[in-house]
Parts: C-alpha cells; structure tokens; sequence
C-alpha cells in the first residue's frame, strides 16, 4: 500500500537528518584524527631532536638535569655563532673617458637628457659606495659639441647615475681658458659630485693641498688626480697650480716626470694617515697600447709613497691590469673610453672596473683585496638610441631576439670586443 504525501514527506526528512548527523561525526571523527596526527609528529620530532644531542650537550630547560659520572668530563658546548665585525668591505668603481664632442652631445636629443645614455650601466657606478669618471670636456655653456662644451644636464645625468667623483685633470682641462674651468668645476659640484685634479688658483690649491679626502664607511680614503698634460697648453704664470701635472715639460715633450710635484702631493696625502690612497691618471698615448718607460716610473714613484691604485686614462683602449694581492696593488694602465663617439676600432668597448678594499679593525691595515671588471660597449647604430650597455646582457638580449637588440653589426663586434678586452687586460 502506497504512503500518503504526509508520510513520504516525513520519511525524507529523517533521511535528511541522519545523513547530516552521519555528516557531523565524519567531521568530528577526521578532526581527532588530525589532532592526533600532529601529536604524534611533534612527539616523533621531540624523541629524534634528543637522541641526536651531542654528549654532554646542555640539557633543554624542560628536562631533569643530567649528572656526569664521576671520573668522566663533559665536552664543551659550541659556541654561539657571532656576527664578524672586525672587518669592512667597501668598493669602489671606475671608468675611463667621457669624450665631449657631437655624438656624445647629440646622445641627449633635443632636451638633453642623458638618462638612457648611461640607463644599462648606472647600478655599476650607484651600486658601488663610491665611483668615478674621467670627463674630457667643459660645462661652460653653448655651442655643444664639438667646442667640447657639454650641457649641465649631462652633469646631472652622470651623478644620478652613480658618479661621485669627476677627474678633471686632463687634456681639456683649461680648453675655454681658466675661465672655463671654474665654470666646469662649478658645473660638477652643483649636479653633486666633487671634481679632482683641478682647482680654481693657487690659494684653492693651497687649502686643498692637491688631493681629496673621502671617508667610506669607516674607510678613509685619499684621491689625487695628474693629467700628462692640456692638449699642449701651459697654465697662465700666476696659476701654476690650477691642475696636477705629471711632467715637468706637460706642454711640449712629455719627458721630464715632475718628481718634486707628485712627491710634494703624496707627502701631504701621507699626513693625512688615509687607510687607501687612489691616483687617477690622464697619461700614455693615445690610440696606442705602449707602456712607456716613463709611466713605469711614475708607477714605482707613486707606490713607493704608498699609492694602492692608480687607474689610467686617456689612451682610449682597455690597456693591462696588474695586481699584486700580497700588497694589495694594483695599476689599470688604462680603462677605455666609457662615453665616446666610437669612431675608432678599439675604443667603443671599455670596462667598469671596481675593486674590493677591506679594512681589518684588529690590525688597521687596509688594502686592496680583489677587483673585477664589466666589459662594456656604446652603441652608435642607425635609428637606434646612442648609449653604453654591458656586453655580456647585449649579447644575451640579441640571441633572444628582445625589442630594441642591437644589429648583427653590432652583435658581431661585440664578441670580438669580449676577446680584445681580455686579452687587453691580461697585456697581450
């Protein structure tokens, strides 16, 4: 006999109530189970955490002291591992010439703005606590370009993109006259960075002493910067002192090393009891991978009075690295052009040299503890932006086919450049 509506109703509300309750006890019966899962895993952990105690290892707080037999010694506890501040690790990087002329100006467009030109580099130079550029040019106003004047944005550009130092001694020094280097020199502080090498008369010199004292974190570190000479210009009688000069006959020979200069200089610098000295120098041949035998003395002259590097410029091409880690001495003869219009084979590809100085608080000693270096390229192409870039991510981006990749052309020279700069490096 079939149920009545009233009935069938009733009959699946039971239903209804029992598989909710079956429902509720599944649940309560997997949370159990849950608890004790995790009971038994923390006992597990627990059990294996004291079984692999060392002996005689301090007991844990929770448990009963343990006593040693007698006749026997506990070993040691390790000791607490510490943070090591006896040491500090700083570094500083380097580039070679920025040349001032038309490509280089032009890089800016029409607003002058050198941003992207440096974009690929700059956490090279920012990343580093302390960096520096050689800057072959003038910030004396228009016309731009091939007057080797350059626009202040140029300037701005180069601090926010990590330079803090601007050697300044070097073949266009007094280009617009010493006029024109106190305007530069001005140009180069008010964008943030401290010019070296160069000073605006001999009272300036005078106070200066000829060099720039920097403390780096802890570190105390000394800049001086020489330039061989001005493009064959001779300081105004009066100035004598308006930038460090390597030779005594800076404007015409080149042969005679002013020793009395340099040594004057380093003596003042030596006072000073700086834990790194660093020289910056404009010198050697242009276009030319000779190591004169006068750069050679200048080399022993300066590490005798206790320079630990001298980075070289002005030869446009990467030239020999030496490095002598026992003393913690090291000469790049020369760096390359880092900014030029790479019109010359061998001066589009130069490097970013930075080198690792450490200062042991026990000993106060400091030195220079290892260096390495980013080869890099500027890229002068068609319809393509003017611009520095590190070769190795260049060439990554070319095989990968990214947006804005550089040509074949490029590309191609690239991986020659990567050849050249280590065999450059290496003095072959």
């Amino acid at each position: 006999m079939l149920s009545s509506p009233e009935e069938r109703r009733r009959m699946r509300q039971e239903k209804a109530a029992q598989r909710a309750r079956k429902q509720a006890n599944f649940k309560k019966t997997l949370l159990r189970l849950g608890i004790a899962g995790v009971v038994l895993i923390t006992c597990l952990i627990l059990i294996f955490t004291l079984s692999r105690k060392k002996p005689g290892q301090a007991p844990d707080a929770t448990q009963p002291s343990q006593t040693v037999p007698s006749g026997e010694s506990a070993l040691p506890t390790e000791p607490e591992q510490t943070v090591d501040n006896s040491t500090t690790v700083i570094h500083y990087a380097a580039v070679g010439d920025l040349n001032i002329n038309d490509s280089t100006v032009a890089a800016g467009g029409t607003n002058y703005d050198y941003t992207n030109a440096f974009l690929d580099v700059a956490h090279l130079l920012a990343d580093a606590n302390i960096s520096s550029v050689n800057f072959e040019g003038n910030l004396y106003g228009e016309p731009y370009g091939s007057s080797f004047s350059a626009p202040q944005s140029m300037a701005t550009a180069l601090q926010k993109a990590g330079v803090d130092l601007v050697q300044m001694a070097n073949s266009y020094s007094i280009n617009r006259g010493l006029a024109g280097l106190i305007a530069s020199m001005d140009g180069v502080r008010s964008a943030g960075m401290e010019p070296l090498g160069v000073y605006a008369d001999n009272n300036a010199f005078r106070a200066s002493k000829g060099y720039t004292i920097r403390n780096v974190n802890g570190v105390k570190m000394a800049f001086v910067a020489f330039t061989k000479g001005m493009d064959g210009m001779a300081l105004p009688v009066g100035s004598e002192n308006c930038v460090n000069v390597l030779y005594a006959d800076y404007d015409s020979g080149y042969q005679t090393v002013d020793t009395e200069r340099i040594s004057s200089i380093l003596s003042a610098v030596n006072r000073e009891k700086p834990d790194i000295v660093i020289a910056l120098l404009h010198w050697g041949s242009e276009f030319n991978n000779t190591i004169s035998v006068s750069q050679k003395k200048i080399v022993t002259l300066m590490q005798d009075y206790g320079v630990d590097a001298i980075i070289g410029t002005h030869s446009h091409y990467v030239q020999q690295i030496q490095f002598d880690p026992e003393k913690g001495q090291l000469v790049a003869y020369s760096l390359g052009d880092f900014f030029s219009d790479a019109a010359r084979a061998g001066s589009e590809y130069s490097i970013v040299l930075d080198l690792e100085i450490t200062k042991d608080h026990r000993t106060g000693a400091t030195k220079i503890t290892n260096y390495s270096y980013t080869p890099i390229f500027t890229v002068h192409e068609p319809e393509s932006p003017f611009r520095v870039v590190r070769i190795h991510e260049a060439i990554a981006a070319y095989e990968s086919a990214y947006l804005q990749k550089v040509s074949q052309e490029t590309y191609n020279k690239m991986l020659y450049a990567l050849e050249r700069i280590e065999a450059r490096v290496a003095g072959k």
